[in-house]
């Protein structure tokens, strides 16, 4: 294993638990509440990052493999998160921590079997208008990141729901 690939996998396990301790917390009331512009549910989004965390390695490891991402989209994404909520509208908190948890665990432990050189390895991502990225980037731009950014749009979510209960009380 190497240093990089032992923090990258550390960097993403402090995003998923982060969203992990957050969501044990909620109330039944927050997990239901919808997250403004994105418009799905709390838990449902805590179930997709969990969901994505495969999906996203299996990509990390075509260009950790030297290999272009091809064929990926954004509207192919969108596709796969609506699919997704309406699949899990209805998942349970403990359901969702236990998917979190496992798919986390699992991608941790992909990223540490990672070399260096293969992290610095470079090649289209059809994401990102084909740009040349490397591995480390795209692990650090997707599953890395992937907690932390529902992270903060949950967190908003919470403040303005609880503001709102403040100002109507």
């Amino acid at each position: 294993m190497s240093q990089r690939s032992n923090v990258l996998a550390d960097r993403l396990e402090q995003g998923a638990r982060a969203l992990a301790e957050l969501a044990a917390g909620l109330s039944d009331v927050e997990w239901h509440t919808r997250i403004p512009k994105d418009g799905r549910k709390i838990g449902v989004v805590v179930h997709h990052v969990g969901s994505m965390y495969p999906l996203e390695m299996q990509l990390a490891q075509v260009l950790a493999a030297g290999q272009a991402i091809e064929n990926v989209t954004w509207d192919a994404i969108h596709e796969i998160n609506a699919k997704h909520a309406k699949e899990f509208e209805a998942v349970t908190k403990a359901a969702a921590l236990e998917h979190v948890e496992r798919n986390s665990t699992a991608a941790a432990a992909a990223i540490r079997a990672l070399s260096d050189e293969q992290l610095d390895l470079a090649a289209p991502v059809s994401l990102s208008g084909d740009a040349p990225l490397t591995c480390q980037f795209f692990i650090e731009d997707h599953p890395l990141r992937h907690s932390f950014h529902h992270l903060a749009a949950i967190w908003k979510a919470l403040a303005q729901t609880r503001s709102a209960t403040r100002v109507a009380v």
